[in-house]
This record gives structure tokens, C-alpha cells and sequence, in this order.
């Protein structure tokens, strides 16, 4: 802080400090202690008589009564620069005086502050206490509480008070009151005794905290309804970490996978994943995620459940998290999911086609024309897919086909689910 700074400091304190010159002629002074420079100088006159003293021996602490009041001097001595000597004298003293000065420096403080008298009556109060009932200070000093709190708050207010002089220590509150509008506020603070001259009064100080507890109240239902959302929406879904670990699960999630909800919390989320030609797609595309390359993506997976079965499933995930930099975790969904079975050979490029060919109700001969194979090769596929999905006939296969998750649902024509493009990022 440069002199300036200090000097605008110090006019709310009560402090005097002084420059003299050799005839010990103020010069220059300052701080709140006295209203102007003549006072200043009838105090210096007064305490001059110490002056041998301090001015011999350097620096100098002693204690001066000047009109009633008492205050700590610092001389400071020694030889004097250009001929010019500095002091400083801070009034000592629990009077009102002294108090009065100090509101000042209160004032405007962010923090609610007020004295009342044992009878409930304002004393003093400041601008940010005045502020919480949407007037000034001036409305507020003079009047007793309940021509300030609703009756209800009044009364309330008045016990609290007694309480604190009843106690004689600070005692913390939160309190709630009623703004003019009539909505409701809270504020935090501690109340405690003050002595104002022979009498004991209570003097408080206090934060406003409604728009802290209005937040939280919001997060928490807004946390409720996430809640409630994930657990009866009947969607299977999880939300995973940056670090792949599953932080929340919905019960849809572990019936899907044939665990315990509290087995499945903790688990790293690769671990119910069964290899796939698209996984190393999906690992790409989270890493897009958590670096906000993109905020959402839409891709296949093959789940793996408790007792080793398969099904493959269609996942939107979605990033969470404010930081520009890192997404914190991200929400996976099972929005549409094929049917368990245990692990089957993987099949070629060409037996999947012949598949998505065969769904869209072609013949053998269409087959064999659209990917330029022998009628004999065709017919080897499709009696190695009967056998490897264990369908009887033609349409059991395009069923089976659809039912793990060759296939992808509600797609026209049909799509091969491990040979298209699987991932959708925006």
C-alpha cells in the first residue's frame, strides 16, 4: 500500500498521526482520531512536555490523556528529517467514543451489522444490514424490532437477543427473515454482548446466505430428479469417469448385466465390454469425449454380462462437466439392446452381407449376383450360418441375425452392425 492508500485508511481509524517542524508546528496530519488540524495541534501541545524524553532517546511509547480520552503515542525522535518530527497516537478505550469511530471503518462492510439495546431498540446498523431489509441505515437506527421484523420475526429476534445476554458469550445463529416483498431470506452470523458505556448491549454480525441455500435446495432436486429419472425410466445407463470407472448406475443397468447394483458401482466400464470389431472405434471416440473433441456419441457395442453371455446394444453418450478443457465423466444409455446368448464364432464380412442381403428378401441367385460369388458359394454360407446360429431355415436366420445384434434394429434395408461405420460423434 503506497502513502496515499494508508493516509485514506487511516481517516476511518481512531488515529492521529501528525508531521511537525521544529517549533513543533503542525505541518501535517491526518487519521480519524480528531475532526481537523487545530485539534491536532492542541493535543501535540499537550503531549510536548514528553518531548525530552522521545526526542533524545529516538523512538518513544508512552500514554496521554487529551479531552477525556486516552491514547497510545509513538514520537518518533531522534534527529529530525529536514527538520520536521512524526508521531502517531491511537486512542485506547472501550468507550462509545471509541466504538463510534470505528463505525465508520464498519459501515460499509459486506458483511450485516447492528447494535441493539437490551429493550430490542437499534443502536447503530450498517448499510448491509439496513440492505437486507431494502432501506438505509438512517430508517433503521432509533426504532425498536418490531417496528422493523414481521411480529412472528420480532419475536423471534427479541429471544435471541436475550438469550446472548442471558449466556454473556457469543452464540452462532442462521436466522431466517421476511425482506419488504415478503420472500424469505437467511442469514449466518454469531450475536454477542457489547458493553455501549454502563450498558450491556447485543451487537451482531451476519452474512446473507439465501441465494448459497436457494442454490443448494435447487441442486438438490435437480440431483433428486436425476435420480429418479435413472432409476425408473426403466434405460439402462451409468455415469463413467474420465478414467472409465462407473461412479452411478441405474438398476436397469445391473439386471442388464446380471449384477448387483453395488458390484456394478466401482467397476471399470471396458470390463462389460466383450471384444468387437467396433471397439477400437469406441475407444477412440472416448477419448474424443474426454478431451471435448466432440459432446456426444452414438455407437454399437457387444455388453458382457456375469455369466458370460453377449448382447449387443446401441449406446448414446454424453459428457458432463463444465471444464473447457476435460469433460469430468460421461452418461452412457442403452437405448436399444439385442438378445443374450452365449459367444458365437465371428463371422466374415461376406457371411454378414449375406445376412443383411438375405433380411432384405433376396434369393440366393440375387445373392450370389450382388457380391459376385458362385451359386455353390452362396449356398456353402448359408448352410455354415444354420449351423454357426443354429437356425433351422431361412428366416430363423434373419431373425437370429437381428436378435444378437448382427443387425442392426429398426434400420431399412437392413445394416450389418460390425462392418458400417458404427460411431456418430457431435
Amino acid at each position: 500500500m503506497d502513502e496515499t492508500g494508508l493516509k485514506s485508511l487511516l481517516e476511518h481509524l481512531p488515529v492521529s498521526w501528525w508531521e511537525a517542524d521544529g517549533e513543533l508546528r503542525v505541518i501535517d496530519s491526518g487519521g480519524g482520531a480528531f475532526g481537523d488540524r487545530g485539534t491536532a495541534q492542541r493535543f501535540l501541545d499537550t503531549v510536548r512536555q514528553k518531548l525530552s524524553g522521545p526526542y533524545a532517546s529516538g523512538i518513544s511509547h508512552w500514554q496521554a490523556q487529551f479531552d477525556g480520552r486516552l491514547f497510545d503515542v509513538n514520537w518518533y525522535g531522534g534527529v529530525p528529517r529536514q527538520g520536521r518530527s512524526r508521531g502517531v497516537a491511537v486512542e485506547v478505550g472501550t468507550g462509545s467514543a471509541t466504538t463510534r469511530r470505528y463505525d465508520a471503518f464498519a459501515d460499509l462492510a459486506p458483511a450485516a451489522a447492528f447494535i441493539r439495546d437490551a429493550d430490542g431498540r437499534h443502536l447503530w446498523a450498517n448499510h448491509a444490514y439496513a440492505h437486507l431489509y431494502g432501506t438505509t441505515p438512517e430508517h433503521i437506527v432509533g426504532k425498536h424490532v418490531e417496528e422493523v421484523d414481521s411480529p412472528v420475526d420480532a419475536a423471534r429476534v427479541l429471544a435471541l437477543d436475550k438469550d446472548v445476554l442471558t449466556r454473556g458469550r457469543p452464540v452462532r445463529h442462521t436466522v431466517t427473515y421476511h425482506r419488504p416483498d415478503g420472500s424469505r431470506g437467511q442469514a449466518a452470523g454469531h450475536r454477542f454482548p457489547v458493553q455501549e458505556g454502563a450498558e450491556t448491549c447485543v451487537a451482531g454480525i451476519y452474512i446473507d446466505i439465501s441465494d448459497y441455500t436457494r442454490a443448494l435446495h435447487q441442486r438438490r432436486e435437480a440431483e433428486e430428479s436425476l435420480c429418479a429419472l435413472r432409476d425408473h425410466s426403466g434405460l439402462p445407463c451409468a455415469l463413467v469417469s474420465a478414467g472409465g470407472r462407473i461412479q452411478q448406475a441405474s438398476a436397469a443397468a445391473a439386471e442388464l448385466l446380471q449384477v448387483r447394483l453395488s458390484d456394478l458401482v466401482g467397476r471399470r466400464a471396458d470390463s462389460v465390454l466383450a471384444p468387437a470389431s467396433e471397439l477400437a472405434g469406441l475407444r477412440r471416440g472416448w477419448r474424443d469425449l474426454i478431451a471435448r473433441r466432440s459432446r456426444r456419441l452414438q455407437t454399437s457395442a457387444v455388453l458382457l454380462d456375469a455369466h458370460g453371455r453377449q448382447r449387443r446394444a446401441q449406446l448414446h453418450l454424453t459428457t458432463v462437466g463444465r471444464s473447457a478443457a476435460r469433460a469430468t465423466s460421461v452418461w452412457a444409455v442403452v437405448t436399444q439392446q439385442g438378445v443374450a446368448h452365449e459367444s458365437h464364432p465371428t463371422l466374415s464380412a461376406s457371411q454378414v452381407r449375406i445376412l443383411s442381403l438375405l433380411a432384405v428378401g433376396r434369393s440366393n441367385a440375387d445373392i450370389s449376383t450382388s457380391l459376385h460369388l458362385s451359386r455353390q458359394t452362396v449356398d456353402y454360407h448359408l448352410s455354415r450360418l444354420r449351423d454357426l446360429l443354429d437356425a433351422p431355415n431361412r428366416c430363423a436366420l434373419v431373425a437370429r441375425a437381428y436378435s444378437l445384434g448382427i443387425l442392426v434394429p429398426q434400420t431399412w434395408p437392413p445394416r450389418p452392425a460390425s462392418v458400417t461405420p458404427s460411431l456418430r460423434a457431435t
